[in-house]
């Protein structure tokens, strides 16, 4: 499984959201998966990577968040929480995303 952490230069929730991402992983046992950050410097780059907003998860390759007609954007991202928009997937969100993707791999 691959699993990419996008985020903008100087991005605040960068290591709130890597800490949420281990923790997710441990709780689906996942605890052998790597967590590549990429920081995304121009818009050309963000078009490339489908990058949508500060962060971004990619499970192999796709944004399990993706918000239909999105464009991509060097902005901060907001999520959908329990209790109203927040600066990172909910992990209960986050856990179900990662099942889903190791189901589906081979």
């Amino acid at each position: 499984m691959g699993l990419k952490l996008l985020v903008t230069p100087d991005f605040p929730h960068e290591q709130p959201t890597a800490v949420l991402l281990w923790t997710a992983l441990d709780d689906v046992g996942l605890t052998k998966v790597g967590v590549a950050t990429t920081v995304v410097f121009t818009t050309e780059d963000a078009q490339q990577l489908g990058f949508t907003g500060s962060p971004t998860i990619l499970v192999n390759g796709l944004d399990p968040f993706a918000v239909p007609g999105a464009q991509p954007a060097l902005a901060c991202r907001i999520y959908p929480g329990p209790d109203g928009p927040t600066g990172m997937p909910p992990l209960r969100k986050l856990r179900q995303a990662l099942k889903r993707a190791a189901a589906a791999v081979p």
